[in-house]
């Protein structure tokens, strides 16, 4: 027979929504605009890590100019907090618009250490990065899919050189390079001349 007297367990992590959601309708100073803030669920909320006072306005700018330096890892702008934000916490308090800069500010600033370039097309400008290593050179962006060199950040110059693919002057230039890049011409390294192995051994002396 079970004991009357014993009551229900309840959830902490049900207690804890409790407590934030009555923190956050009762009356606080920002402390960013010092400003008194009587109305409801205005308060900013740091996902339970830190319950510093600061409206939600304010940490939408505040947040707004980090990710405008590029800076991912954004604490709490108290300063006697080590704590940082939450951007999964966040998403609803500062909107889809700000939340995908955020997303994209993390993926740039996880990529630091990887060789990386920004495809050359403009209206592409997708950022490319060098995965698998290696001294990379004809690339295919993965998002236009036009083809690019990795190694001078321009236009795949097929058949030239990095060094001379900005002497490129018209069509008939490029589509010369794409040809001798078919063919598998080679150049002398002197002339720069094209060759065409026809017959015989692979020894070509330049004349």
């Amino acid at each position: 027979m079970g004991n009357a007297n014993n009551k229900p367990q309840q959830n902490p992590s049900s207690n804890q929504a409790l407590e934030d959601e009555e923190s956050s309708s009762e009356p606080f100073t920002c402390e960013i605009c010092i400003e008194p803030v009587t109305l409801p669920n205005k308060k900013f909320i740091n996902s339970n890590r830190c319950v510093h006072p600061f409206c939600t306005e304010c940490m939408i700018k505040y947040i707004q100019v980090k990710l405008e330096d590029n800076l991912s890892a954004i604490k709490c702008p108290s300063l006697t907090c080590d704590h940082f934000l939450d951007p999964l916490s966040c998403h609803e308090k500062i909107g889809q618009q700000l939340f995908d800069k955020w997303c994209d500010v993390l993926c740039e600033s996880a990529l630091l250490g990887m060789d990386r370039v920004y495809c050359p097309n403009r209206d592409c400008s997708a950022l490319v990065v060098n995965e698998c290593g290696g001294n990379l050179s004809k690339c295919v962006c993965p998002n236009c899919k036009k083809l690019f060199c990795f190694r001078c950040k321009v236009g795949w110059h097929a058949g030239y050189r990095c060094e001379e693919s900005g002497e490129l002057r018209d069509h008939n230039d490029i589509a010369f390079g794409v040809l001798s890049e078919r063919k598998q011409w080679m150049r002398c390294p002197t002339c720069r001349h094209c060759v065409e192995l026809v017959k015989g051994c692979a020894i070509v002396r330049c004349r």
